[in-house]
């Protein structure tokens, strides 16, 4: 069977991007007219043979039948405004996910906040800083990690998890959890979104307890268990394949109210990280809003070799940027302070720029 995806490419911004759609020149990325593109890179997938070229948006005309109808059913879904299915969150903007880490082992922070004053302010500081989303999660999924019993991660996240939305009523609450449990209990609380490594695959009640909430999900890949993931992760193709991922776990779930995060780190080595962040603008073409998680991870240090460092600021500020101008939409950070600045920089520079 022979299957194909659509990537939008060459990009413009700003000025020039509002222009260009004006003129019907080029088309705006998720209904966005401050990015815009023009070309399409087409990915043919037979077998193992992969095929891939760059054309002009208008050049689709010219594809055969079967071909053109599944790119133009892509190009569709690509230019659509996504729902806001979040509150306080409009994905037209770029939206910042703060971490909140209440375990003794995370790779970067563990037992940094694990008391309720400490989570309390750091959670503070965040907003202030410019997070619209906390992502609270009581289980550490870094490389090598135990997974923890249900009821010690619940005891963890449980006090800050019950007197969220009393001190931080617009702020959209995350839950990081495998556990249906963790899940539920949590939803019992007010939490808006639950966000599951797995993919809703770890616990195989998740999907069927949350029917009754019609709670927003975050979809992740990982190709193995935090126990086993770094250890020789292979792909065909690690972009299609995760894209395939996408497409068979979207049917799983129950609604629409879904976030995609391809997992950077989770199951890839280098090469696999580095092209799923060059080429992430493939995923916009299922239709929904992306999220990114690359703050701190050790492709950074890979890649920085002595130029490394303990928060690896960086690294994490520059990952994010780049996908920024990619049209991504959230990204799940470490240092809310300085990503948020470097997004409102780079933001109004790209909104200036001019042919």
């Amino acid at each position: 069977m022979t299957k194909y995806y659509t990537r939008a490419c060459n990009f413009y911004y700003g000025i020039n991007a509002k222009f260009l759609i004006k003129k019907k020149l080029a088309l705006p990325l998720c209904g966005n007219n401050n990015i815009a593109f023009d070309k399409a890179e087409i990915f043919r997938r037979k077998g193992n043979t992969i095929y891939s070229k760059v054309i002009k948006i208008k050049e689709i005309k010219n594809l055969n039948k079967p071909f053109r109808k599944k790119v133009n059913k892509d190009i569709k879904k690509i230019t659509a405004k996504r729902n806001n299915f979040l509150p306080n969150i409009n994905f037209l903007k770029p939206s910042i996910m703060g971490i909140l880490n209440l375990t003794p082992d995370s790779f970067s922070d563990g037992g940094k906040f694990n008391n309720y004053k400490k989570a309390h302010n750091h959670i503070l500081n965040m907003i202030r800083s410019g997070a619209n989303i906390i992502d609270v999660g009581g289980e550490s999924t870094r490389p090598d990690s135990k997974t923890v019993p249900t009821n010690l991660e619940w005891k963890r996240i449980k006090y800050i998890v019950k007197n969220f939305k009393k001190k931080f009523k617009k702020t959209c609450l995350s839950i990081d959890t495998r556990k249906s449990d963790v899940m539920i209990n949590s939803l019992n609380y007010g939490a808006n979104l639950i966000n599951d490594v797995s993919g809703f695959n770890y616990d195989d009640r998740s999907l069927s307890k949350l029917k009754k909430f019609n709670v927003p999900k975050v979809l992740h890949h990982m190709q193995g268990t935090p126990n086993t993931m770094q250890k020789n992760p292979k792909y065909k193709n690690v972009l299609l394949d995760i894209y395939d991922f996408f497409e068979d776990n979207i049917k799983k779930i129950d609604n629409n109210k879904i976030i995609l995060d391809p997992g950077i780190g989770f199951g890839k080595n280098l090469k696999h990280n580095l092209t799923l962040i060059s080429k992430i603008s493939l995923f916009h073409s299922l239709g929904l809003p992306i999220l990114i998680g690359a703050s701190r991870k050790r492709f950074i240090s890979q890649i920085s070799g002595n130029n490394d460092s303990k928060e690896r600021i960086g690294g994490t500020v520059a990952s994010v940027l780049f996908l920024l101008s990619q049209g991504v939409q959230i990204f799940r950070v470490h240092n809310v302070n300085e990503v948020k600045q470097g997004i409102l920089v780079f933001s109004k520079i790209l909104s200036y720029l001019k042919n």
